[in-house]
């Protein structure tokens, strides 16, 4: 059973920077998909994607973030990360890592079968 647990929120001001990680655990011998996913009501429901690396590296962003942000795997060391720069106000929410098995990067939170609980991120003006 793949598990997540992410790390690095916290509480910035506006144009501060911030970098989130997520270390995996239980991944089989297979390609998977990593994404971050955020929800401002503290519960997964209504989560829209941010970021997302498929197995080939390649990436998917939100609109919102483009050059701003900057998702990393690292399948070594089974972590992903997501460097986030210039934050806003509207960045607030908390942030999920999540993972399928796959080889496309997707920003649908229902492709994805595990996640993490979650890390806040609260930016200040």
């Amino acid at each position: 059973q793949v598990q997540l647990e992410e790390s690095g929120g916290g509480s910035v001001r506006t144009g501060e920077s911030l970098k989130l990680a997520c270390r995996g655990s239980g991944f089989q011998d297979r390609a998977y998909v990593l994404g971050w996913f955020r929800a401002t009501s503290g519960t997964r429901r209504g989560r829209e994607g941010v970021a997302s690396i498929g197995s080939d590296g390649k990436t998917k962003y939100a609109d919102f973030v483009k050059g701003r942000f900057t998702i990393i795997r690292d399948d070594r060391d089974k972590m992903l990360y997501l460097e986030m720069n210039n934050l806003e106000p509207d960045d607030s929410a908390t942030y999920y890592c999540a993972a399928l098995e796959g080889f496309i990067a997707y920003l649908v939170d229902y492709y994805y079968d595990f996640w993490g609980h979650g890390t806040r991120v609260t930016v200040s003006s």
